[in-house]
């Protein structure tokens, strides 16, 4: 039978986590350690990055503050009658 039991060896393992620490420079490390382990995709994005996001989200807001526009298109044939109906949503 061992000498130690789940709960002693539960309570060591505790005590030396990095996040125990009393210093918050190795708590922090410990934490930008885990994030890094769990989400490696994280990277620094480059400039060409941020200005499309940067650009994509200045159109989407100059859609969205500029006045909506009407377009009626009718399409006859050479004898005269329509040829081509077209029907888009209305936006509220």
């Amino acid at each position: 039978m061992s000498d130690t039991s789940s709960l002693t060896e539960l309570a060591h393992f505790v005590g030396q986590s990095a996040l125990a620490s009393e210093d918050a420079v190795v708590r922090r490390q410990a934490v930008n350690a885990m994030v890094t382990r769990l989400n490696p995709g994280l990277k620094r994005r480059g400039v060409g990055e941020l200005l499309a996001v940067v650009m994509a989200l200045s159109a989407r807001t100059r859609r969205m503050l500029m006045p909506h526009v009407e377009i009626e298109l009718d399409v006859f044939s050479p004898a005269g009658f329509r040829a081509v109906r077209v029907t888009l949503p209305r936006r509220p």
